[in-house]
């Protein structure tokens, strides 16, 4: 009897705890079940990008294309987004486009927008290319290049002028007759001009000390031009050392049969550069057109390119390099060198000599 009492106890409590289950169950669904909601995806929209490095002047393919998402919020009317493929393809880069660069209308144009030149791009906004001549000494024996940075030296020649004239000194003399009045009154002067053979050179009176009588002293040759050098230009890039690569092919007229045993010998052009460009500021460029006609010498200094310091060069002449560097003027001795050296020739090197075609 008090068993069966039990059995019915635990029967009824667990029939009462199922009954809150279902009412604990039905609360929660509202009456019923019912679909798990869920988020509607955002609306985005496809740009393209760069996909690979795209050089300046390159027309732009499909394959160097790719798309990334963006909230409709953040595309603006200069972005290319799927569907405007035809505004994109066929157009040429206008710089260099790094791969994952965003590309929008400003970046790109028609081939008759741009300029030929692809490497103008290259220069700085600002600056401009200007190219001067050159040659294995001034280029530290073809160790500056394209992308090097450089001094740029310059050495000029100064002689005095007549401010008149504007020609060097001293000037020719020609001698002159007195003046002569004939009975019409008209006043003649009678000038015997030099020749350029034997001319007649201003000079200049002396006290001889000997016989203590003044003499008329002539200089023996022309005037020489002094010597100064200096520092024009620092840190300055190289655009290109030598010619650049003209943008048509031009024909070239069929070379003669070579012997295949007879040895390979390179064009003058590719071995011995004679002009190099420089990207400088548009004033500079101006001070080099003048340099350039004026006659001046260019060296050219190559720098580490780490090293954007400046000095405060001060300009090389007769006088400043035997004080700075000390030299002693030679005395006038009773003996001299057997050889006679009037003028100092550089050493002649191998690679100095042209080779016979």
């Amino acid at each position: 009897m008090r068993r069966g009492r039990i059995l019915l106890l635990v029967v009824l409590i667990v029939v009462i705890g199922l009954a809150m289950l279902y009412v604990a169950f039905g609360n929660l669904g509202g009456g019923g079940f019912s679909a798990i909601s869920t988020p509607l995806p955002e609306q985005v929209t496809k740009v393209y990008f760069a996909a690979q490095n795209i050089p300046p002047g390159t027309t732009i393919t499909r394959d160097m294309l790719g798309t990334f998402s963006l909230p409709p919020e953040n595309v603006t009317e200069v972005m290319f987004s799927e569907g405007e493929e035809a505004n994109l393809i066929g157009q040429v880069a206008r710089f260099q486009l790094d791969q994952g660069t965003l590309i929008t209308s400003a970046m790109i144009g028609g081939k008759v927008e741009l300029p030929p030149p692809s490497w103008s791009y290259k220069v700085p906004a600002g600056m401009v290319a200007v190219a001067i001549p050159t040659d294995r000494l001034a280029t530290a024996a073809y160790a500056i290049n394209s992308g090097a940075h450089i001094n740029v030296n310059v050495c000029i020649t100064i002689v005095d002028v007549d401010p008149a004239f504007q020609t060097a000194l001293p000037n020719y003399l020609s001698s002159m007759q007195d003046i002569f009045f004939p009975q019409d009154g008209r006043p003649l002067i009678t000038i015997d001009a030099t020749t350029q053979e034997l001319p007649a050179r201003q000079g200049r009176t002396e006290l001889d000390p000997t016989f203590q009588k003044p003499i008329y002293v002539v200089p023996s040759e022309a005037q020489r031009p002094r010597l100064v050098c200096q520092i024009i230009l620092q840190d300055v890039v190289v655009l290109n050392l030598g010619n650049f690569q003209l943008s048509q092919a031009q024909p070239v007229a069929a070379a003669p049969t070579q012997d295949a045993n007879a040895p390979a010998v390179q064009s003058q052009a590719e071995t011995k550069p004679d002009i190099i460009t420089l990207m400088v500021s548009p004033q500079d460029s101006v001070a080099l057109n003048y340099f350039v006609y004026s006659g001046a010498v260019f060296s050219l200094a190559l720098r580490n390119p780490n090293d954007t310091s400046r000095v405060e060069a001060q300009s090389a002449t007769l006088n400043s390099v035997l004080t700075q560097y000390n030299f002693s003027l030679p005395s006038k001795l009773p003996y001299a060198q057997n050889t006679r050296i009037d003028f100092l020739q550089p050493p002649l090197l191998p690679n100095d000599i042209t080779p016979q075609q």
